[in-house]
Order: structure tokens, then sequence, then C-alpha cells
């Protein structure tokens, strides 16, 4: 009796930890099913959006070698498997990329398919986070909702090509430092240096991306203390995945049966490993809110949590 009653005590002290309790919150607003299509879309949505912006500014990505390879590289991290080179397969060859054309009936096709596909994820996410925070869909004006998408993702993309020169440019800001202290540009020092002023850049990329998803996607108004919480956490966690993108991705398609299909397969797997990235993060923003009295409006409430509904009693433990 005594030991079942222990055991009991250990498992209630579990409960009451705010990652199991995250998770639990997550798993009880069907998080891992509204991951799942949100990956689906996702495929479509890069697909079509990677085709229009090299058709639109391939030209300048090929006019300066050194931001070419950096922009790749940064897609290469991002998504595992998706461009081609470097020794490692991929869903598209680079030097396709470069001979699209904006203008062409391809081009124009990519375009319609990207203003559809791109603005269906960002709609679809904004109600899977606004699922997890236990909201209904966004009051806002429909059309209102499609400018502000439309404008979102042209944002996200600019901040892509933003990142990919900042990495040109801290690359070459470290050769000079390097250079004034007499450090060899081509040393392991050197090396160490500018992977993790890569990894920074690439985190901070993701801390504002996702800051932006919560708060102007989603339309949730969210205290900056929270927010900030569930960013960094969601940006480290996207940060572990990338590092860890091939390895993952290899051992999840190594099934022979797949084969054939197995870029396609790693994407899949990729893109819901990332969309339950987001909603994990949305799920500890939304408990770290309830812990604290804050109602989604962001203000706090008087002397006492935010109500529960039914479907949030594996939080409340």
């Amino acid at each position: 009796m005594a030991l079942m009653d222990r055991v009991t005590a250990i498992t209630a002290r579990v409960m009451k930890l705010k990652p199991v309790r995250v998770y639990l919150h997550y798993t009880a607003h069907n998080g891992p099913l509204l991951a799942a299509g949100l990956s689906f879309q996702a495929i479509f949505a890069v697909f079509a959006a990677i085709w229009v912006s090299f058709a639109i500014a391939g030209f300048v990505i090929r006019s300066n070698p050194e931001f070419e390879q950096a922009f790749l590289g940064l897609l290469r991290t991002n998504v595992p498997g998706l461009i081609g080179g470097n020794g490692g397969a991929g869903a598209i060859d680079p030097d396709d990329l470069f001979s699209s054309g904006v203008l062409t009936w391809t081009g124009a096709i990519a375009a319609v398919g990207l203003l559809f596909t791109a603005l269906g994820w960002l709609a679809s996410g904004r109600d899977a986070v606004r699922g997890i925070f236990n909201l209904p869909p966004a009051p806002t004006n429909f059309l209102l909702l499609k400018v502000k998408d439309l404008g979102l993702a042209v944002g996200f993309g600019i901040a892509l090509i933003v990142s990919a020169a900042l990495s040109v440019f801290s690359t070459a800001a470290l050769s000079t430092v390097f250079g004034w202290f007499g450090v060899d540009a081509m040393s392991d020092a050197a090396a160490v240096a500018a992977r993790a002023a890569g990894l920074g850049i690439t985190l901070l990329l993701d801390v504002v991306v996702l800051g932006l998803f919560y708060r102007v996607v989603s339309g949730i108004q969210i205290p900056f203390r929270q927010l900030a919480q569930g960013t960094i956490i969601g940006a480290i966690a996207l940060g572990v995945l990338k590092a860890l993108g091939s390895s993952l991705l290899g051992g999840a398609t190594k099934n022979p049966l797949l084969a054939s299909f197995a870029v396609i397969i790693g994407l899949l797997v990729w893109f819901n490993l990332i969309c339950q990235v987001i909603l994990i993060a949305a799920s500890w923003i939304s408990v770290s809110a309830d812990d604290r009295g804050i109602n989604l409006t962001g203000t706090r409430q008087r002397g006492r949590k935010t109500d529960v509904t039914p479907s949030d009693t594996a939080t409340a433990l």
C-alpha cells in the first residue's frame, strides 16, 4: 500500500511539471493532427514560394556568388533535402531555379499557386495556433486577413534574403577582425566563430518569425514575457532540429520501399517536426499565460487563473 501511495505521489508530481502540462495541453487541443495538416500544406507552399522567389530575384542572387552560396546554404539548413548540391540529393536542382522565369506560363502558374498555397498555409496556421489557445477563428474581415497574410508572406521571404545577406556580411566582418588579431581565417577557431555567428543569425530570425506568427498572424495579444519565453524555446528547438536535420531524415527514409520518393517522404517528416515545434511552443505560451492568470487579451485577471474548459482539465493538474 505504501508503494502505491508513493507511485501516486510521484505521478502527481510529474503531472504538475510544466513541460508535461504543456504537452498534455498540446495533445488535448488536437496538436498532432493540426501539425500533420499544416505539414502537408507546407510542402506545396514551399515549392511554389521557392519557384516564384527565384523567378523574380534569381538574377540578383546569382550575381553575387558568395550571396548565392549563403542563400542556398540557408535553404538547405532550414529545409534539408529541398535544394540539391554540395554532395547531397535534393528535390530541386539549383540550376533549374536560376533558369526559371516569372513571365513564362510555368512562372505565372507558380505565382498563382504561391498565392493560394502560401496564404492557405498561413490561414491554417492561424486557426491551428488559435485552436491551441482555445480561441475561435479570427474575427477580422476575410479580405483584410488575406491582405495581411500576403504582406507577411512577402515579409518572410525578405527576412530570409536579409538573413543570407547578414550571413555574408558577418563572415566578411569576422575575416576582418581575424586579420586585426593575426588569426588565420582558415583555422579551426575561425570556422567555429563563423559557424557560431551563422547559428546566432538563424536563431534570431526564428525568434522574430515565431513572434510575428503568434502575435500578428494569429492576432492574439500575448504579453511580451510569455511571448519571449515561447519564441525563444521554439527557436532553440528549431535550431536543434536543423543541426540534426540530415541525421533525422536519414533514419526516416532508409526503408528501401521508399527509395523512389524518399526525398518527398523526408520533406513531409521534416515539415511535420517543424509544425509540431511551432504548436508546442504556442502551447507553452498558453500554459504560461494561464499559470500567471493572464487572459488572451494580455490583461491580468483579478487574483485568479483563467478559467479552463473541460478539454483543458489535463493542463490544470
